[in-house]
Parts: C-alpha cells; sequence; structure tokens
C-alpha cells in the first residue's frame, strides 16, 4: 500500500508541474491482423519519463475510441509543453501518402474505413509545437507487407517530417529499450540510435540531442517531498530495462557509472564480458534485425546448393551446416567470414546463383540436344528400318530414348506374331514358362525347344533374373520417400519434365515408367545420378530450373 500511495503521490505531483508530455500507445493481440510480438511493451515504459518529469498517456491494446482519446488528452497538454516524447508500436497501414497507427479492434483494412485508426499526420501536427525536442519512436514489423486491396499496404509510407520533429524507427522491443535509455539525464539520442543497427532515425536529427538533462532531473526531485528511494529505484530499473534491450557494452557501462552499487551491476558485467567474447556478434544482431522468414531462409539455402556450398539440407534451420557454408561463400567473396549474412550478400548470393543457374539450364538443354541427334542417327541406322534386331539394338542401346515407346510397341507386335506362328506346344511351353517366371522354368523351356521360337526371350529372362541386383534401387526408393513429396508437388515435377521436353506420360502425380524413364533423362542431362528416383539433388535442380518458371 505504501509503495502504491508513492506512486499516486510521484504522478499527481509531476503532472501539476511538469513542461513535458509523452504519448505511449502499443497494440499487441489485434482482432483481425496477425499477433505484433512486443507490441505493447512500449506502453509500459512510462515509469521512466515520469521519474524524469513528463506527464505520460499511455495505452496498451486498446480500442480505437480509447486510443484516439488518449491522444486528443496528450494534444491538450503538449500546447504547453516545452519537450515532447510520442511513442507508438503496433501494425501500421499506409497508401504512400497517409499513415496510421491501427488499433487491437481494426477491421479488415479498406481507403474509407480508417477513422478509428490514429493519423500519424495529425501527431505531427501537434509535435511540431515543440521544434527541436520533439521525438517520434516507432516501434514495427518491418518483415510484414500485407496488402489489402490496390492502394493500401502495411508499413510507413512517405512521412512528412515536420521540421524540428526527430522520427526513429525500431522494432517493437527496441523501441521500449530506446524510450527507457532516453528518459535518463544525460541521454544523448542521437548517440544512442547511431550506436545500435537495430534504430534508424530520420527528420530532424543533429549531432547531440538531449530531451532530459542532468538540471532537469534534480529539480524533479527536488520538487518531491516523498517518495524520493521510490524515485531513485524507478529510475534505476528504467536505464537497466533500456540498457538490456539496447544490449550493447556502451548501455551497460552506462547503467554501472550511473549505478556503481546498483541492484544489476553483476549482471552488467557478466553481459559486458559475454558481448566481448562472442565473436560476430555485431554481424549476428545484423542478420536478426533481418527477420528472415523460414522460407527466406531455405532460398538462401538454395541458392548455396546451386554454388556448390552444400547447406546440409534446404529446411528453413541455419545449423552448423549453413552456416559453415555461409562462411565458405563469405571467404570466397571476399567478405569478412561471420557465417551471418546481410542484405547486400543475400542479394548477391540470389544473383550469383540466378547466373548459375541458367548456366546449368543452358549446359544441360545443349546436352539434351546432343543426346538427341545421337539418339536420332543411332535410330536411322537400326530402328527405322523396322526389322526386329535393328528394334532391339536400339531399346539396348536407348531404354528411354525418343524412339523406345515406338521401338517397343513394334518389338511388342513381332513377339505377338511370333506366338502365333509358333506351334501349339512350343507356344504352350512358353506361356508356362512365363507364367512361372522363374531360372528354372526358363531353363526347361530351352531344353525341350532348343530352337523354339521364344529362345531369345528365355536366355534374356535368366539373364535377367540371375544378373547382379542393383544395391542402390532400394536405397533410391528410400530417398525418393523420405523426400515425404505430395500428389501436387510430383504434378509439378511431371509437369516440368514435360516442359522440358522429356515426355513423362500423363500428368496425374503418379511416378510411372514413362515419368522413370523423363527423370533419368532429365538426370542425364545435368550430370546428376541417374537412378528414375526422387532426391534432393534432383529436386533442388527441378526447383531452380523449373518450378519458378511453371509459377509463371
Amino acid at each position: 500500500m505504501r509503495l502504491l500511495a508513492i506512486c499516486a503521490g510521484l504522478m499527481t505531483a509531476t503532472a501539476s508541474w511538469a513542461d513535458d508530455a509523452a504519448l505511449l500507445i502499443g497494440n499487441e493481440r489485434y482482432t483481425v491482423l496477425d499477433r505484433l510480438i512486443g507490441g505493447s511493451t512500449i506502453a509500459t515504459s512510462q515509469n521512466g519519463l515520469e521519474a524524469a518529469g513528463f506527464t505520460v498517456f499511455p495505452s496498451a491494446n486498446a480500442s480505437g475510441s480509447i486510443a484516439n482519446a488518449v491522444a486528443q488528452d496528450f494534444a491538450t497538454e503538449a500546447s504547453t509543453a516545452d519537450r515532447l516524447i510520442v511513442g507508438l508500436s503496433g501494425r501500421f497501414l499506409t497508401d504512400d501518402d497517409r499513415t496510421w497507427l491501427l488499433p487491437v479492434d481494426a477491421s479488415e483494412p479498406s481507403l474509407f474505413l480508417t477513422t478509428d485508426a490514429l493519423s500519424l499526420e495529425s501527431i505531427f501536427k501537434v509535435m511540431a509545437s515543440a521544434q527541436g525536442q520533439s521525438i517520434l519512436i516507432l516501434g514495427l514489423d518491418t518483415s510484414e507487407d500485407q496488402t489489402f486491396g490496390p492502394h493500401l499496404r502495411e508499413g510507413l509510407g512517405n512521412l512528412n517530417i515536420p521540421q524540428g520533429v526527430t522520427v526513429v524507427q525500431a522494432s517493437p522491443n527496441a523501441s521500449s529499450g530506446l524510450l527507457n535509455a532516453l528518459a535518463q539525464p544525460g541521454a544523448d539520442v542521437m548517440q544512442i540510435v547511431a550506436g545500435n543497427r537495430r534504430f534508424s532515425a530520420d527528420g530532424f536529427t543533429p549531432n547531440q540531442l538531449v530531451l532530459v538533462t542532468e538540471a532537469a532531473s534534480a529539480a524533479v526531485v527536488e520538487q518531491l517531498d516523498t517518495g524520493t528511494d521510490q524515485i531513485d529505484l524507478t529510475a534505476e530499473k528504467a536505464l537497466w530495462d533500456g540498457a538490456r534491450a539496447l544490449d550493447t557494452q556502451a548501455a551497460y557501462r552506462n547503467y554501472i557509472d550511473r549505478y556503481p552499487s546498483g541492484s544489476f551491476v553483476s549482471e552488467a558485467e557478466r553481459l559486458i564480458t559475454e558481448i566481448a567474447t562472442e565473436p560476430n556478434r555485431p554481424a549476428r544482431l545484423a542478420e536478426e534485425s533481418l527477420n528472415l522468414s523460414r522460407d527466406a531462409r531455405r532460398d538462401i539455402q538454395r541458392d548455396l546448393t546451386l554454388l556448390d556450398f552444400n547447406p546440409r539440407g534446404i529446411d528453413g534451420i541455419f545449423g552448423p551446416g549453413t552456416r559453415n557454408a555461409v562462411k565458405n561463400w563469405q571467404q570466397q567473396n571476399g567478405y569478412s567470414q561471420t557465417s551471418y549474412v546481410t542484405t547486400e550478400q543475400i542479394n548477391r548470393l540470389d544473383a550469383q546463383a540466378a547466373r548459375r543457374s541458367a548456366e546449368l539450364e543452358a549446359e544441360a538443354e545443349r546436352a539434351r540436344q546432343q543426346q538427341q541427334r545421337l539418339d536420332r542417327a543411332y535410330w536411322e541406322e537400326t530402328g527405322a528400318r523396322g526389322d526386329e534386331p535393328g528394334l532391339r539394338a536400339y531399346v539396348e542401346r536407348y531404354p528411354d530414348g525418343i524412339f523406345a515407346t515406338q521401338a517397343s510397341a513394334a518389338l511388342a507386335e513381332f513377339d505377338i506374331a511370333k506366338q502365333e506362328a509358333a506351334a501349339a506346344e512350343d507356344n504352350a511351353a512358353w506361356e508356362r514358362a512365363v507364367a512361372a517366371n522363374s531360372v528354372s522354368s526358363y531353363e526347361t523351356y530351352l531344353q525341350a525347344f532348343p530352337q523354339g521360337a521364344f529362345v531369345p526371350e528365355a536366355q534374356a529372362s535368366i539373364s535377367t533374373l540371375t544378373g547382379p541386383e542393383d544395391a542402390n534401387d532400394a536405397a533410391d526408393v528410400a530417398a525418393e520417400s523420405a523426400l515425404g513429396l505430395n500428389a501436387i508437388t510430383l504434378r509439378l515435377v511431371e509437369a516440368r519434365l514435360r516442359q522440358l521436353g522429356l515426355e513423362p506420360g500423363q500428368v496425374d502425380g503418379t511416378l510411372d515408367a514413362e515419368s522413370r524413364r523423363a527423370l533419368r533423362n532429365f538426370q542425364r542431362d545435368r550430370s546428376l545420378t541417374i537412378s528414375g528416383f526422387l532426391n534432393e539433388e534432383t529436386i533442388v535442380r527441378l526447383l531452380a530450373d523449373g518450378l519458378k518458371s511453371l509459377g509463371e
């Protein structure tokens, strides 16, 4: 009870004389839109500002009407304030010329239904009254790019920032830390922003911008008769929260310098040591600030695979394999070997992969054309004559060739003719051997009919049954099964094979004999392991060479 009374007294006394005002609106749990993690934390950063003498108007996860009412109260107070701080965090909507902060009860946005949203243009009008001492902090998820019709999209538009107003963009959690940090006496906003890659500043950006001076802080304490201990604790906690959000050595040292016997000194010293000893920490933080989606990470892994930097899987998870692949790529391209990517590196990697994909496809096309020329030439010398030996010679050399279906059909007709011409006993014996389909049955047939019509077929069947088993078949089947491909993906594979002129048969999501033959030709043209089964290497090439064009 005593603590609540102290806090209430502190807020009342501060509000009665303060020349500073702050508006803090944080939205996280939206009714229709996706939740914004950490969106409401900015609205809970009021303690440090109140301890510094600001009259604070907070609103967390409020409806549009409540948020606008709080903003109106702030506007009234701001008309006589010397310093203004506004922190807004949540889902932003823009038509490029105007920008709104959407309330948590916002319905599906449309161009003419934004009356409950908070207009940044209106906020700017209020903040323009405190030029040079007016800062707007925007906490938002820059990775979101959802559109709402032809005129609206998520994000910030072209901000028409008034003269003397500073605008800082950050992630929701980082924006809360910045608020706590700049509420400290003597804190330089520009120095804090410049020392952290998670912040970007626009508008009024002088060399130095201090909103809370040492003198102002002393005046707050002097004018309050009670609760001095609580003020110190509140200020210390606010500075510590700001240091944790900034997570830099400078922020932790600033806390230790101000509170050498503070409650969090040991933790601050531990974190300083941790930062100093972590290799490539700035690179890690820079990559984390990109907020790469899992699909974006898969694209990076696919690009690395195309360039022969094996990430050991395309799963969207950056484990040791991917980090090592990135490091090797960075070394080859003259970058520091941090194993963490930047926007520039992602763009360059993607460009290299696109070029390599085009080169591989061109090589595959040349190989295919050369293979077709050889195929056609062999056909002209063998199967094109229409006799059985020529047809069999062609099928033996090119079992998946251009004319394989035609040759097999013709050979089938020869077999039928043989069967019709064979003696009834010979024919019956052959049918019995085929029905048993064993080495002994075919040997029995050969013994009984050494000059029989089906001697070549019997010998070939025995050779097949007694030939060495392909140990790779089981592994190929297992590798394809492990991919877990659904019927839609299999149809896309067949469609791409057909687009390449490889004749996979009907596009039905079933990999039959024709599909397997087409896959073997695809693998052969691209110098892949020829199995007729799908594996990760073949899928990567199909995705890189074909699925993108299929989507177009």
